[in-house]
Order: structure tokens, then C-alpha cells, then sequence
């Protein structure tokens, strides 16, 4: 698998009493540093034991020096990482509360890494991108990963982007899988209702999967509506939940479960998340497999 992105750290705090608000202050109940952004990703499914090539950039700064070492003690392959003799810093603070969050996020600029070669040397069996793109190198990415037989998912990632660019129309069309949360997929289409916006956004993905948060999960497939309900869960932070969300999916997918398998593992994996802050409570693959074996109607590989 490569995922590509950025490493994030996030400076989480959480147990907030209340949001906060200008000229106001509040005392969080916890506060941890975890690595975050495409780690995430890259780690999550490495713990589900998969194979992860995370193409990510690293420099001089504290927060590079915070996460490189927790992707090596995670075991991540280090082949697609790009070392630089100056900072690279990516953070964002996350502010917990409730059930929701606020977030404040930093990111040096860096010419990105072309994803072409590094696609076409690795021949993944997964792409994951974890942000909606749709510059002209995104669509060239997407038919290569598909003339390469590599299933090319991507996640929204807050992007301020709407369907009334036909650029947006033309990747998402090029995408495998899209798993946007319920608000990015309000956002996208401009629709009231989810539904509406559910329905928009299946007439141009293939696999479309919506992230509904207690509500649980919507995936869209040849025109077949699947839902499934959240997992219990006692919430300390949603910071990387939607990360973990993504790599049970996937883990799924490459299991060869039913779609509705694939979301019961996406469900369990994502509220897990919500339990430690950041991206501290991923599960492993035998806690996964623990928790599916409880839940109402356990996925099945079909072989």
C-alpha cells in the first residue's frame, strides 16, 4: 500500500468543559502530543499488518524529530521518506470538547514529491490519498493506479472545493473510493439534506463512503445503499478517527469482505480512535478481529 501525505503533529487538548471563544480561556482536562496527519493512515493500516509505503517529508524542525521516531518504533517502511537540511514543520492544535472539536493547523511550504514514478516503481495494491486533489497530476495519477490495477481511494479532508467545478467532477469520476465526511459531502454539493448530497455524490464516485459520526457510516455502490450504525464508544478525542475509519475500510476491501463488512470494520476502527487522544488508540489486528467477532453480524472473508 502508499499512502501520501503529510506527517502532522497534533497538540491535543482535550476534556474541554466548553468551546472556546475569543478573548476567553479554558482549562482541557488532558493534553498529549501524537503524531498525526498521514501517519495516521500509514500506521493504522500497518498495525491491521498490512504492508505500508508512506511517502511523506522530514526536516531539521522539533516536529519532525517528534513523529520520524514513532513511525520507526511503529515498524513504517522508510523508502519513500524525503529527508531535508532545514524544517518541515506540520502541527496543528486540536482543541477536544464534547462531541466535537476545533483545530488550528501550520505547514511549511515544500515542493511536493511527483507520484507518478513513485507509483509506477511500488505498484501498490492501495493508492490513499488523504485529501481531495484535483489538479491535472491527480487525474493523470488516477489513470495510472487504474492501468496499473491499484485502487485508488481518497478522503476529503475539509477541502474547499465544491461539484460546481468540473475539475472536482472529473477526479472524483477517476476515484475508486471517496470517503468524505457528512459535512464535506454537504459542502461538496451544496445540499441541505445528506441524502441529497449521499445521491449527488454516488452519480460520480464508484464506491462512495460517508463518514456519519454517531450516525455511523453510508457507502454507495452500483447504485446499492448500505448503512451501518456507530460503535460504542467513550470519547476522549475525535482527532484521527476519520484516519482509522479509512484504514478499516481498506483493510477490509483488501480482505475481499462484502462492502457492509468493510464499513462494520471502518466503524469499529474509527470509534476505537475516539477512545485515546489523536491517533494513540488505533487498533491492532487481533483487537480488531476481537471486537468484529462481538459485533451483531460479524464480516466473513467469502474464501
Amino acid at each position: 500500500m502508499l499512502v501520501v501525505g503529510a506527517y502532522f503533529a497534533d497538540l491535543v487538548f482535550h476534556g474541554l468543559p466548553r468551546p472556546v471563544v475569543p478573548g476567553g480561556e479554558v482549562f482541557a482536562e488532558g493534553f498529549a502530543v501524537v503524531p498525526g496527519g498521514a501517519y495516521t493512515m500509514a500506521m493504522a493500516l500497518h498495525r491491521l499488518g498490512r504492508e505500508v509505503l508512506w511517502s511523506a517529508d522530514f526536516g531539521t524542525d522539533p516536529f519532525s524529530a517528534q513523529v520520524l521516531p514513532c513511525a520507526r518504533q511503529e515498524g513504517l517502511e522508510e523508502a519513500a521518506f524525503r529527508h531535508h537540511p532545514f524544517p518541515v514543520r506540520s502541527l496543528t492544535v486540536a482543541l477536544s470538547f464534547a462531541n466535537d472539536r476545533a483545530m488550528v493547523s501550520y505547514q511549511d511550504p515544500i515542493d511536493p514529491e511527483p507520484l507518478l514514478p513513485l507509483l509506477r516503481r511500488h505498484r501498490p495494491r492501495v493508492l490513499m490519498l488523504p485529501q481531495l486533489r484535483w489538479d491535472d497530476e491527480t487525474v493523470a495519477l488516477a489513470r495510472a493506479a487504474r492501468q496499473l490495477g491499484t485502487l485508488m481511494v481518497m478522503d476529503c479532508h475539509d477541502t474547499p472545493a465544491t461539484l460546481d467545478d468540473p475539475a472536482v467532477r472529473r477526479v472524483l469520476a477517476q476515484v475508486d473510493v471517496f470517503t468524505p465526511n457528512a459535512a464535506e459531502a454537504l459542502c461538496l454539493t451544496g445540499a441541505t439534506d445528506l441524502d441529497e448530497a449521499i445521491t449527488e455524490l454516488a452519480r460520480l464516485v464508484p464506491t462512495l463512503v460517508v463518514k456519519r459520526g454517531a450516525d455511523g457510516a453510508t457507502a454507495v455502490q452500483a447504485e446499492k445503499r448500505h448503512d451501518v450504525a456507530a460503535a460504542p464508544a467513550e470519547t476522549v478525542d475525535t482527532t484521527g478517527a476519520g484516519d482509522c475509519f479509512n484504514s478499516g475500510l481498506v483493510h477490509g476491501l483488501l480482505e475481499g469482505w462484502s462492502l457492509p463488512a468493510c464499513l462494520a470494520a471502518a466503524v469499529i476502527c474509527g470509534a476505537a480512535a475516539t477512545t485515546g487522544p489523536g491517533s494513540s488508540a488505533a487498533l491492532h489486528a487481533d483487537d480488531l478481529a476481537q471486537r468484529l467477532s462481538r459485533s451483531p453480524a460479524p464480516p466473513r472473508c467469502p474464501h
